[in-house]
């Protein structure tokens, strides 16, 4: 019977994969063809191959390439970060957003801002953010231990988030030039546009390294689902999976936000409409996890650029208003569960 039903989980798993890669493509398709100048993707393609660089061309490989293949790094970093941090802590409200990773990363990336280091020293932004994620992960887990309840996460993640959040305004305050405060103001609330190439290459580095640390922890996030002392007679060293997890997570989402700002929301939302179709094993998420959250970033970019508004929407501001309402809708659940 667990036979059975071992290969019915991995059968829908790989449906699922299948899926998401299927909407991955055509949304990646879709997102070089969405803008102001209608491309022929081919065409400017060739162009590109043939180095006869046309204007369509330029658009294509300047702006709107590096735009997407970053809207799928960073979705697909916040994705797995999110389902790792929910199986670590064992709590289905961890996000690196909700938490303070964020925050703490976009505090790390000001303060290079701030002191003028990105300019002279190009890693400085994505260091600062590492360091910023590496700084929040070891002291949320130091606030809330084992087993935390999700109110014991909530109040560590708003009081990491606050702090943050106070000493960034302290930054913007002091700033001596209004145009840099302001600068710093309109990168906090996340955007993708404006980007290039130098900023896919400073990011990837980093990002995959997270990403190795993170998805080497599947088989011992799945055992520690079963508990800590299950886990560890089955042979998992704790202290090794919680540091590859802290490690991990510190640089994909310090490497994502030093490059687009604050985006939130994206880990919280996508591991908990997934977790059923993985049987819900915390190691398994984490794959689908990246996927789904490269789409659901690609899918949000796609959107604050086909908006009819004046001025672009940061994406950021959209994903806080999908995600805020599906954050409280988890805590009524969660509360109506623990009052019954």
């Amino acid at each position: 019977m667990n036979s059975l039903s071992h290969l019915s989980d991995a059968k829908k798993e790989r449906r699922i994969v299948f899926i998401l890669l299927s909407a991955l493509l055509v949304l990646f398709i879709v997102s070089l063809k969405s803008g102001d100048i209608n491309l022929n993707i081919i065409n400017s393609l060739n162009d590109i191959f043939k180095g006869n660089y046309s204007v369509e061309s330029l658009v294509l490989y300047e702006i709107r390439l590096p735009r997407t293949l970053l809207a799928l790094i960073i979705g697909a970093s916040l994705g797995i970060s999110g389902a790792a941090l929910q199986g670590m802590l064992r709590n289905p409200l961890a996000e690196p957003g909700v938490i303070g990773v964020s925050a703490s990363a976009a505090l790390g990336a000001v303060i290079v801002f701030y002191f003028g280091l990105s300019s002279a020293f190009p890693l400085a932004l994505p260091l600062g953010g590492i360091a910023g994620a590496l700084l929040a992960v070891i002291l949320l887990y130091t606030l809330t231990g084992k087993n935390s309840s999700i109110l014991t996460l909530i109040l560590a993640g708003v009081a990491i988030s606050s702090l943050a959040g106070a000493l960034t305004a302290l930054a913007l305050n002091l700033a001596p030039n209004p145009y840099a405060s302001l600068e710093i103001f309109f990168w906090l609330m996340g955007s993708l546009s404006d980007r290039s190439f130098i900023h896919v290459w400073l990011i990837l580095p980093t990002t995959l390294i997270g990403w190795w640390l993170m998805l080497s922890a599947r088989r011992g996030l799945d055992a520690l689902s079963l508990g800590e002392d299950t886990a560890q007679s089955l042979g998992v060293n704790l202290a090794v999976l919680n540091k590859k997890i802290i490690i991990g997570v510190a640089l994909s989402v310090g490497a994502a936000v030093s490059v687009s700002g604050g985006i939130g929301f994206i880990g919280l939302i996508v591991p908990h409409l997934l977790r059923p179709f993985v049987g819900f094993k915390p190691g398994s998420l984490l794959v689908i996890s990246g996927l789904a959250g490269a789409v659901l970033l690609l899918a949000a970019d796609i959107t604050v650029r086909l908006l009819p508004t004046q001025t672009e929407l940061k994406i950021g501001v959209l994903t806080a208003l999908i995600g805020a309402p599906f954050f409280l809708h988890l805590i009524l659940k969660a509360r109506r569960e623990w009052a019954s």
